[in-house]
This record gives C-alpha cells, structure tokens and sequence, in this order.
C-alpha cells in the first residue's frame, strides 16, 4: 500500500527572493504605492508589449475601473461567459449595466464563439471573454464577432467612438504569460486584466493590473492617470508625489475609488516576475507528465499547448468521460480521504442564487453544464514533485478500480 501523501491544491511558492524583497521594502519606510509598485508595472508592461500597465489591487478592480475608464453604465450591456467565476460577470452589475451571459462552446471551456454575435444588440458596450486554466481565447473569432456587429454600436463618449465597435476587455486572470499566435496575453485584446491573487502562478498575495493596447486618438499618459484617478479617489496627486517638497496641495476631481496596489505586494509580484521563466517551465513539464499518465484512464484534460497557443499552466482541468456530477463529487470526497486536495472549475454563473435572482436559468447554457458536471481540477503548482504527481494519478486510477 501506498503511503499516504498530503498533497494540498495550489500552495503559495514563496522563496528567499520574496522574503528578502519584502523585507527590503519594510525597511525602506514606504510600504504603499510608491517606487516598487511604478516598477513592477514598468516590468509588466514590457513583458506584455504594451506601453502602460496599471496595477490594482484585484482582477476584478481591473476589470471595473476599465468598465468605468469606458464610461459604460446603465443602460449597457455586457457580454461574458456562463463558465466563468463570478468576478468575470459581477463588475459589468457594479457599474450598473446589464449582464448578458453567453454559453460555452460543445466541448469547450472557453466561450462560444457562434453566439456572441447573437448576443450583440444596439446597447452592447463590451465584451468580457475569459482566458481558462492559463489558455486564452480564440480572440481572432472574437474580433470577428464584434466587427460583423458594428454597424449597431451607438458610442456614448469619445473613447467608446475611437472603438467604433464592442470594447474587448480579457479576463486573463488565469493567463499571465500565455500567448496566442506569438502574441502575449496582454497585447491581444483591447484590454487585459491580471489576477495576482495567492493561487495564481505570479502572486502579489492580492492584486491585479491591467494593459491595453493604444487607441488611435488617446494618449497612454492620459490613459494611465485616469485609472490613477479612479483607484486614489479621484486625488489629483497619490502620495509619493505628495511628499515632494511643498507638494502637499491636491484636489478631488471625482468621487472615486480605492482599489491601488502596495509596494509590499508588488515587491512580492518582483521577485516572483524574476522567477517566473523558471515557474513556467516547471507548470509545462507537470502537464505534460499529467496527460502521460492519465492517458490510460477514460477522461479528457484540457489542451495547454498547440501551433495557436501557449498556456501559462495554471490550471489542470480534467473531464471524466460519461460520468455525472455525483460520480466526480464522489471522486473529489476520496481523492481527499487520500490526501489529495481538489477543486472544480468552474459552477457556472446560472447555478448560483445571485445569478439565478438575475432572472438566468442554468438550461439555458447546456453547454456549460455539461463542462461542469464531470470537470475535475488536479493539484498543479510548482511545489509538486514528480513522485507528488504520480500519487495524485494513482490515488485516481484506483478509484476508478474500486
């Protein structure tokens, strides 16, 4: 008998580079946006082959500072998809416009392509697509999608007119580092979050940041101090222009909000970024020892790697074929009696009471449903051993035995 492991689902991997980095920036006296969040940006930007990027405190801030940057409100509608967490779907009601949700492709996490056409009306101002598992969107069919409509695009501002068409805004909180046709997630869609959150494969504990790709007409500085504007408040200075010499005078253009990120998380994002090739490549080789040995059992796992894109690996989505949501509820409750944690990703939108109370009914995205009923998601992170990983298939391979 095998000995039992405790094997837990996505770890933190903090090393002396963090540490020693953070300590760094508690000794420095400035612990909030300052010098070390300007340069993790910096960092970040050029990695994604953009001119900017904005760092936040969440995904999800990036995502609705964007929706607000836009000037989409009420009366607009927001498309997204019905297999997704909520974060993808909750900031397009934050800023009071209407959730219009759209079914997975057949046999696909990622969304359908065929009908975001359909879902395309003369109030559509965005599109939320997201990124699953560390493998992004088909966003050349995107792109076509919301270009075949734009003769029903009515701009409410100038921003929205230099569009002309449906603002693509990624949620690749999963796909930092992923590429699509030799481009990085980043530069693809018109706008891209980030999730740095204590799970994903770069962490800042919490945080996010956002890119954009430029916009004909809009200068990147102006670009960038707008979203300064709507995470400090709408203060015409943040606090380390403040502490030049006689500097202290500022104005509050806006009723804003507050969602900035630190300089003791981004001095975390640093020494993680300095890493990250390394992560990477450890995320690959795990995947590609996963489908190895799962290749004799009758399930199916999500496609990382093709000639279109490249994943990131951040996450390890596992169908079993032809079973039901008892059988892989069953199958998580005894891969956690052996020690192996495990997660399902996702429950789509419809199924939960927020969405439900929207007026969304789950029979209307099959799709989805059939995604979700026999998805299960492996431990996979950079703290799992080679030996780690053949415990977490063998655990499986027996209980398909018993």
């Amino acid at each position: 008998m095998t000995e039992l492991r405790s094997i837990p689902f996505s770890p933190p991997d903090i090393s002396d580079e963090e540490i020693n980095e953070v300590v760094d920036t508690l000794k420095s006296g400035w612990i909030t946006t300052g010098p070390k969040t300007k340069l993790f940006e910096k960092q970040i930007a050029e990695y994604c082959n953009t001119s900017k990027a904005v760092a936040l405190n969440s995904a999800t801030a990036a995502m609705e500072m964007t929706l607000r940057l836009l000037g989409i409100g009420p009366g607009d509608e927001v498309i997204t998809c019905a297999y997704t967490y909520s974060a993808s779907a909750s900031v397009i009601t934050h800023v009071g416009a209407k959730v219009v949700l759209v079914d997975s492709g057949k046999d696909s996490f990622h969304i359908d392509y065929d009908g975001i056409a359909d879902a395309i009306t003369e109030k559509t101002k965005a599109i939320i697509p997201v990124d699953i598992a560390g493998v992004m969107c088909d966003y050349d069919r995107i792109f076509e999608a919301v270009e075949s409509k734009k003769q029903l695009f009515n701009p409410s501002n100038d921003l929205q007119k230099a569009f002309g068409r449906v603002a693509v805004i990624a949620d690749a909180a999963h796909s930092i580092g992923a590429t699509y046709k030799g481009k990085m997630s980043g530069e693809v869609a018109d706008f891209t979050s980030f999730s740095f959150h204590a799970v994903k494969n770069l962490t800042t504990a919490e945080g996010g940041m956002v890119t954009w790709r430029d916009i004909d007409g809009f200068d990147n500085e102006e670009i960038y101090k707008q979203y300064m504007l709507l995470s400090l408040h709408g203060q015409s200075k943040d606090a380390l222009t403040k502490t030049k010499l006689g500097a202290w005078e500022y104005d509050i253009v806006a009723p804003n909000y507050k969602c900035n990120m630190t300089d003791i998380m981004a001095s975390l994002g640093l020494a993680q970024f300095k890493r990250y090739p390394e992560i990477l490549g450890r995320r690959k080789e795990i995947i590609e020892k996963y489908d190895a040995l799962l290749s004799q059992l009758e399930v199916t796992s999500m496609k990382h790697y093709d000639e279109t894109y490249q994943s990131c690996g951040h996450l390890y989505l596992l169908r079993l074929n032809g079973e039901d949501e008892a059988f892989r509820n069953d199958v998580i409750t005894k891969m956690a009696e052996k020690g192996v944690s495990s997660n399902v990703h996702y429950k789509p939108l419809p199924m939960h009471s927020a969405y439900k109370n929207l007026g969304f009914k789950m029979e209307d995205y099959p799709n989805a449903f059939d995604m979700y009923k026999n998805e299960i998601t492996l431990p996979l992170h950079t703290l799992l051993t080679d030996e780690d990983i053949e415990y977490v298939v063998e655990s499986l391979r027996d209980i398909y035995k018993d």
